[in-house]
């Protein structure tokens, strides 16, 4: 059985929509993106390692230097090796006001994480894993997330051009979840129910044709 870890923010935790900042809905096991993909691919292992919050490279000041990805990564890749397949979609928190960076910064960021997938050693008999770069889909400024994302909307549009382009540098497979799914219009940022079915099927879909077996 192959291993794929899923490393992604709290739209790969299973977060709801969040109608005020209080709000603390995840949906279901069986429900989310991740636990659908798990059966789309019984002949995977899959570990769904999503984090709220969780940034490319960045400390956040406010919501805690733990939610940096590039910290976390490689005791993560350590922990769960051998991996055979990680799929990265971050780069949506990155886009809150405090962090003042563009789409490129983004791009940029996340192929300093691939790099970092791609010299771990933590693949099958020390090789490194393949890496599935998932772009995610434009943001909103709307409702209780719109403050702490001022400005993300205009710089979100330009983040799968920017992150294809890193994964063509690197010389992984990509993805654009914005070519798949939409962010609810109740926050801007996380997805709603529709969506899991379907970010489900077209990660299925695509670890199938880029690491087939």
């Amino acid at each position: 059985m192959r291993s794929l870890l899923l490393f992604g923010d709290s739209n790969t935790h299973g977060t709801m929509p969040m109608p005020d900042l209080d709000f603390d809905g995840r949906f279901d096991r069986d429900e989310r993106w991740a636990g659908r993909l798990a059966k789309l691919l019984p002949d995977w292992e899959v570990i769904a390692e999503g984090h709220p919050g969780r940034t490319t490279v960045h400390d956040d000041p406010v919501e805690g230097a733990h939610r940096n990805g590039l910290t976390v990564l490689p005791a993560l890749l350590e922990s769960h090796r051998p991996l055979d397949l990680v799929l990265v979609m971050l780069g949506t928190n990155d886009l809150k006001e405090r962090f003042s960076v563009n789409a490129c910064d983004i791009g940029l960021s996340l192929e300093r994480l691939v790099r970092v997938i791609k010299v771990s050693e933590a693949g099958p008999a020390g090789a490194a894993p393949g890496v599935l770069l998932v772009a995610p889909p434009p943001i909103l400024e709307v409702g209780c997330l719109a403050g702490m994302f001022a400005g993300g909307a205009a710089k979100s549009q330009g983040l799968a051009r920017e992150i294809g382009a890193a994964a063509r540098r690197a010389g992984v497979a990509f993805l654009d979840a914005g070519q798949v799914v939409q962010v609810s219009p109740v926050d801007g940022i996380h997805y709603g129910a529709e969506a899991n079915p379907a970010l489900a099927e077209a990660f299925a879909a695509a670890i199938t044709a880029h690491f087939p077996d």
